[in-house]
């Protein structure tokens, strides 16, 4: 069976963050799943304080690796980590999440039926009382419902719980780091998967738990700057010779108003709906900036 030759690399990037990181790693000490089938891989994109004093208590628990770069985002960061990878799936999360425990035997059954597949499972705000949280987490679940209707057809993963075959991954050509920010990378990445023929699959029982704390303008930035990634896909995209982006319909966004109505049950779904309206301006006036910053570097 596969599973007897199952091995995963868990790659962890990771930036000035690293009581975050101390409780991802202990996440990972709970997995039920033997030791000697996963390896972790932190890869340091230049913090300002070394973080061998996080790592190390734990290479008693994990067979783990710290490798530290100059800072050059979490793209080439999750790519410097897939490099170094003996695992034949390597599987991504960040800094600010926790794996429940049951994540590896969820993916190792699925990677059974699967072994070619991008496997993405469901991302749980751990911060439900922060209302941006909240409103950020439930926007990607919509995206997910959208995008995802059909879990053997899925189009979209965010890069904080998906694995893949290393094979595939270095078949493909890893993330694209010619992405500016931490933002639209792993769109185009699912892009190129499905451009290459190959299979997505929504694992929605593989869990990790977020800890992203937002406030309105940390939010805003976000969104501004997946605009601004979005501009770039569509760079990218047409650069690749793909079909032009068809633009959603207005039901797409009818239907993002109404989602947090029956979904949000920690806040106001107005409040939410509102920060929703919210993300789609930042979103645009990001994809317009950016695009006037082209013109004026070319």
């Amino acid at each position: 069976m596969i599973q007897e030759q199952l091995f995963f690399s868990i790659i962890i990037p990771t930036y000035n963050r690293p009581e975050r990181l101390q409780t991802c790693l202990k996440s990972l000490t709970c997995l039920n799943y033997p030791r000697d089938r996963f390896e972790v891989i932190v890869v340091d994109d230049g913090s300002s304080t070394p973080l061998d004093s996080v790592v190390l208590p734990f290479q008693e628990r994990l067979n783990i690796e710290l490798i530290r770069q100059d800072n050059q985002g979490p793209a080439t960061a999750r790519n410097t980590g897939a490099i170094k990878a003996e695992g034949k799936f390597v599987l991504f999360t960040d800094d600010d999440c926790e794996l429940d425990p049951k994540l590896l035997d969820t993916l190792a059954n699925q990677f059974e039926l699967h072994p070619d597949s991008l496997l993405g499972g469901q991302t749980i705000n751990q911060l439900c009382e922060n209302l941006y949280s909240e409103a950020s987490q439930l926007l990607v679940d919509y995206l997910y419902v959208y995008y995802n209707c059909d879990p053997q057809q899925a189009r979209f993963f965010t890069s904080n719980n998906f694995g893949l075959s290393k094979a595939r991954f270095c078949e493909i050509g890893y993330f694209d780091t010619s992405f500016p920010l931490a933002a639209g990378e792993d769109r185009e990445l699912c892009d190129r998967w499905l451009h290459h023929s190959y299979q997505m699959v929504s694992v929605p029982e593989a869990l990790v738990y977020h800890s992203h704390h937002l406030t309105l303008k940390s939010f805003w930035r976000q969104h501004f700057n997946y605009g601004r990634g979005a501009f770039h896909f569509r760079q990218v995209r047409s650069r690749r010779d793909a079909k032009p982006i068809k633009v959603e319909p207005l039901s797409f966004y009818l239907n993002l108003l109404r989602y947090p109505f029956p979904h949000s049950s920690h806040h106001s779904p107005i409040l939410i709906a509102s920060l929703f309206v919210l993300s789609q301006i930042a979103n645009f006036l990001g994809f317009f900036w950016e695009t006037k910053q082209q013109r004026v570097e070319n």
